[in-house]
Order: structure tokens, then C-alpha cells, then sequence
């Protein structure tokens, strides 16, 4: 019975329920309450009795002393006996009204005796045979005689059960009354939980592989500070969940792209490689002075589709660098690595006249020699790209702030700003027909700027008509807990 009670309870709503602790606890104190006031009143309205019966004695106690008599004011329905008590046992006089006596005076007995051995004046309450419940009152009026009175509590018991009675209604109208306004009041105060349980179900029943945001907001104002604290709370698990679906949905549409623009880049030199097989067959059979020809270009096109799909896999790696880094750090220095391929861009473009700034002499870091030097060649080439012949291309070092930077700019045209945004996105070219014909995938600044991003550090670029500078910040000394770069070793700087 219990249990299913405590089930019926739980599955209440829970307004409903806090309305039903609440009169519960009104009930509580209501009960409480009419306890201790009638309580009061009764001992009260008995204090009063008891002096009455006393004030009465003495009136009568007089007119006893006096006149041997109980000629004093008597009440109605008052009873009164005299008893003799001068060998210890009480003997009744006979007394001059019957209706002075009830017909049973045992209990008058009683406590005529008890008053023999008492040194002040007994009380009792007894029930009368055939009267009821009458305060009964014992006083010595002169040596070896004593007065007993009885009072009837008909009036106290009658006033107490009126008092009961306007008490269990009025506190029962008051708990009906609380329980039905607690309710209407309580539902108010928690309809904005009903309005974010609304809004949370219409989360539920949207679609939320679209990339839009949601439209779902709680915007009241009602409900006190607990409730705007949970509202607030509220919208922003919302937002949350928008800027969740919002790089969800950006992943999705960068991996959408990433796979459309891998497939067409690599079908590129694979029709290239189809048809140079096709044009070497054709040259076995009918030209053999052109196999040789074909035979480079086919090779050529592997190639390309071999660097292509290196550079794929690096950034695969690099994207999974949690699980697997794809760095070999060890001691190396930065400005030797910066010579080494200043020196390698100057044979491979000449047409660019390349000057290295004055720097320090030496810095020494721990890092990948091999990545950062494929970073240092993929931005001087692309800074060969994508300017004319004879553009004059700078590379500087230096160490500033806790870091070591190398600055590579050239006085080209310049990139649109259309395009700065997007400069390291992969397979992305700002001029897709020139990188195309020089053989640029879209992918050297993306792996650039991850390989840079493994190692701690970061690549800025900044542009204007005549002026592109990137630069590439590697911190000094890495946390060893962010990165495979493990920090610096020492550096040396040339005055």
C-alpha cells in the first residue's frame, strides 16, 4: 500500500506535488498550533474555576465558623460537604439543603481525607456517577473540620469543544485554501520549466543535421533568480549546441570539399598517366624515338601524384597528431636550416633574387629539422609562384619575446583581399590556372601551417600591393604536454 502510494506520489507533477508538502506541512503546524491553544485555554478557563471555587470557600468557611452552617452564596449546580475530621477520619455532617450532596460522595470522602495529611488545599477533578466531570476543591475551615466544594467543568469542556471545533474549520479552510492558491501560485512560478521543457522537446523534433541554428530560445523574465539562473544556463547549452552544429556542419562541408578537391586533383595526373601509357604503347609500336619522350612525362606525372599524395597522408597524420605525431624533434638550428634552403631556392629560382637579413648567428631548438624545412621551402616557393620573374624575395630571423621567428616576404603584386582568409585552406589557389600550369596543388601553405602548428607555433601572414610577408613563431621553449616539440636547447645570437 505504501509503495504504490509512493508511486501514485512520484508520478505527480511536480507543482502538484510541492502543493501537497506544503499543505502537508501546514497540517503540521495547524496541528501544532490547535494543540498548544487548547491546551492554554483549558488550563487557563481550569485556573479560573479553581479560583472561583477558592474565592467561594471563604465566604462559606466563615459562615461555617460562625455559624456552624453553610449559609454563605452558594452556585447552582455546585456541590458542598462538611466533613469532621478531628480523630482523622472524615465523618460527613448532615447538611441542611440535599441538593448541597450528590448521591454518591465517595469521591467527596476521598478528598476530605487527603486533605487531613495535606498542608495546603487539595484540587481534584473526578467524574460524578450521573453528573459528569467536577473540579473538586478541599480546605480546612477550622481545626478538625473541612469544607469540600465540587464545580462543574461542563462550561470548560463546553468552550474547549466549541474552540475545537472553529479551529478545524477555519484551519481547514485555510489548508483548502493554501493547497488550491499554493497550486495556481506554484504553477505560475514554474511555467517557465514547462516553457523550457517545451522548447527542449521542439529541440528534440528538429533537424539538426541542417547547419542552420536553432530558433529556440526561453526568453522570460518571470520565475525569481533560481529560475533566470536556469535560463540563462538554459540558452547557453543552446548556444553550445548551435556553435557545436556550426563547426559540425563547417567539418562536413571543409571534408566534402577536401574530398571533392583530392579526387579531381589526383584524377588530373591520372589521366595524365593514362594517356602518356596510351602515347608510350602507340610510340613502341610505330615511333620508338618518342618513347623516351613519354617515358619522362609519365614518369613526371607519378611523381606529381606521388608529392600529392605525401602531402595528403602528412596532413592526415598531422590531423591525427593526438594519436600518432609525425614529427621527429631532436637539437637543430633554425638559421642553418633557413641558409640550407635559401640556398636550395636560389638554384631552383634564380629568377628571384633572394637576400637572408643579418640575424642571430645561432638558434638552437628542439624540433623536426626535416618538416620545418619543408615549411621554409614550401612558403619561398610559393612566394615564387606566385609573383613574376625578378621579383625580389627576404628572409630574416630573429629571436623576440620568448620566440624565434622567420620572416619570408616578397615585393609581389600581392593578395587580393578576397583571398587572405583563405590562403591556408587545402587545395585552395588564389590563381588556380597559373598554380595548375607551375604544377601547385593548393596544399604547400595548409601543410605549411599545420607542420608549423605541430611544433607549437604559428604562421601570420600579412598583405598589400607590393609587400607579402608570412611569418612563421615558434616558441622558444614549449610546454611538454601541448606539443612533440619539446622545447629550446640554447640559442646564440651575432652582434
Amino acid at each position: 500500500m505504501i509503495g504504490r502510494l509512493r508511486r501514485t506520489y512520484g508520478r505527480l507533477r511536480l507543482g502538484t506535488r510541492l502543493a501537497l508538502g506544503l499543505g502537508g506541512l501546514s497540517l503540521v503546524v495547524f496541528a501544532v498550533v490547535g494543540t498548544a491553544l487548547t491546551t492554554y485555554m483549558r488550563d487557563y478557563l481550569s485556573a479560573q474555576l479553581d479560583t472561583q471555587l477558592a474565592q467561594g470557600q471563604i465566604a462559606q468557611s466563615k459562615s461555617i465558623v460562625d455559624y456552624g452552617t453553610l449559609s454563605g452564596k452558594k452556585y447552582y449546580s455546585w456541590f458542598y460537604a462538611v466533613y469532621d475530621v478531628s480523630d482523622g477520619t472524615p465523618v460527613l455532617r448532615r447538611p441542611e439543603d440535599p441538593g448541597d450532596l450528590p448521591a454518591d460522595v465517595d469521591d467527596f470522602t476521598s478528598v476530605a481525607q487527603a486533605q487531613t495529611a495535606a498542608q495546603t488545599e487539595v484540587l481534584r477533578t473526578r467524574h460524578l456517577k450521573g453528573k459528569g466531570e467536577y473540579r473538586l476543591r478541599a480546605c480546612e475551615v477550622e481545626p478538625g473540620v473541612v469544607l469540600v466544594s465540587a464545580a462543574p467543568m461542563d462550561d470548560i469542556e463546553d468552550t474547549v469543544g466549541q474552540l475545537i471545533t472553529i479551529q478545524v474549520v477555519t484551519f481547514g479552510l485555510a489548508l483548502l485554501a493554501l493547497v488550491v492558491f499554493g497550486r495556481g501560485m506554484l504553477r505560475r512560478g514554474l511555467q517557465p520549466l514547462s516553457d523550457m521543457a517545451h522548447t527542449a522537446r521542439d529541440i528534440t523534433s528538429h533537424d539538426l543535421t541542417d547547419s542552420a541554428r536553432l530558433p529556440m530560445r526561453h526568453d522570460g523574465r518571470s520565475g525569481g533568480p533560481e529560475v533566470e539562473e536556469l535560463r540563462t544556463a538554459f540558452n547557453t547549452m543552446l548556444e553550445h549546441i548551435d556553435d557545436s552544429l556550426a563547426v559540425r556542419a563547417e567539418a562536413e562541408q571543409r571534408l566534402r570539399r577536401f574530398v571533392a578537391d583530392a579526387s579531381h586533383e589526383l584524377r588530373t595526373p591520372l589521366m595524365s598517366v593514362r594517356g602518356y601509357a596510351d602515347l608510350f604503347q602507340y610510340a613502341a609500336a610505330n615511333a620508338p624515338e618518342e618513347r623516351e619522350k613519354h617515358l619522362a612525362r609519365l614518369r613526371a606525372e607519378a611523381a606529381r601524384m606521388g608529392f600529392l599524395l605525401d602531402d595528403l597522408l602528412l596532413l592526415a597524420r598531422l590531423d591525427a597528431a593526438e594519436v600518432e605525431t609525425p614529427l621527429r624533434p631532436q637539437e637543430a638550428d633554425l638559421v642553418e636550416l633557413v641558409e640550407q634552403a635559401a640556398d636550395a631556392f636560389r638554384v631552383t629560382h634564380a629568377g628571384h633574387p633572394l637576400t637572408v637579413a643579418p640575424g642571430p648567428g645561432s638558434v638552437k631548438l628542439r624540433l623536426d629539422p626535416q618538416r620545418i624545412r619543408q615549411v621554409l621551402d614550401n612558403l619561398l616557393t610559393n612566394a615564387a609562384m606566385h609573383t613574376p620573374t625578378g621579383t625580389p624575395v627576404s628572409v630574416a630571423v630573429s629571436v623576440a619575446n620568448g620566440t624565434a621567428q622567420v620572416r619570408i616576404a616578397d615585393a609581389g603584386p600581392g593578395i587580393p583581399p578576397a583571398d587572405r582568409e583563405r590562403v591556408f585552406d587545402r587545395f585552395y589557389r588564389v590563381d588556380k590556372a597559373r598554380s595548375r600550369d607551375r604544377g601547385g596543388s593548393g596544399l604547400g601553405l595548409a601543410v605549411a601551417q599545420s607542420l608549423v602548428h605541430a611544433h607549437g607555433g604559428r604562421i601570420d601572414m600579412t598583405s598589400e600591393p607590393g609587400a607579402t610577408v608570412f611569418t612563421v613563431t615558434i616558441p622558444l621553449a614549449v610546454d611538454r604536454g601541448r606539443g612533440p616539440a619539446d622545447g629550446l636547447v640554447n640559442t646564440d645570437t651575432a652582434s
